[in-house]
């Protein structure tokens, strides 16, 4: 079933993430073999208010919303496909900012370097609250509650996720289970633990607990960390 959403200027219908999207990096295979046609989360992707389409273009930003009902997939919270971020043109890998909008999310980070995965970090943020994924990190969203998850993102216009890591692996270095345990991915060599930090504050950015993030489109260069990383890379917390 089709959920239109209405977001200022604009109306969208979902891109629909199937669990047959999905094969390789779902625990669970006996659940994905009986629920292959499952919809797990839906993107409404590059979205405006009235008066904003205009200076967003010009400053190479977009803005998405995404929506992860509440359910399991077998034995895992349901969760993203997980990506990892291109290149600019500095060669520093985008970043991404995410906000709450409703519900709990688990943003679970894993840097890749050539020697494998070597820092793992989780961010469980509320509404208003938001994660920022520095350069380097890929990540998977998880909605760890019996609530709905609504989240939104700020990324640079000529971001494209790059799955092919976490699907030649089957998924990120770990699962978190409905048990609320996080395992490890025996795909991967080796992983080091998971460790917690808490959500992003950046005050000289507007970036803080319970403002509207769209809002930043207000003064665009408090978005300028998506574009051009490299000038902003003291902002990063890892």
């Amino acid at each position: 079933m089709v959920k239109v959403l209405e977001f200022g200027a604009v109306t969208r219908e979902p891109d629909i993430r199937y669990a047959k999207d999905m094969a390789s990096v779902i625990l669970d295979q006996e659940w994905y073999e009986e629920n292959k046609e499952a919809e797990l989360y839906y993107m409404y992707r590059d979205l405006w208010k009235k008066g904003d389409r205009e200076k967003i273009l010009n400053n190479k930003l977009r803005y998405d919303i995404t929506i992860i009902p509440s359910r399991k997939i077998g034995k895992e919270h349901v969760k993203t496909k997980g990506h990892y971020h291109p290149e600019s043109s500095t060669g520093i890998r985008y970043p991404e900012i995410y906000e709450v909008l409703n519900g709990t999310a688990h943003y679970l980070l894993q840097k890749k370097t050539s020697k494998g995965v070597e820092d793992v970090v989780l961010i469980e943020a509320e509404k208003g609250q938001k994660a920022l994924i520095p350069p380097d990190y890929g990540h998977i969203t998880i909605n760890p509650s019996n609530k709905d998850l609504k989240m939104a993102n700020w990324v640079n216009r000529d971001f494209e996720s790059i799955y092919g890591d976490m699907i030649d692996l089957e998924g990120g270095a770990y699962f978190e289970l409905v048990t609320g345990e996080f395992i490890k991915n025996e795909k991967y060599d080796r992983v080091p633990e998971v460790r917690q930090i808490d959500p992003i504050e950046i005050p000289e950015f507007g970036i803080t607990t319970g403002v509207d993030m769209y809002d930043l489109i207000k003064e665009p260069e408090n978005l300028e960390f998506l574009t051009n990383p490299k000038k902003y890379m003291s902002i990063f917390p890892f």
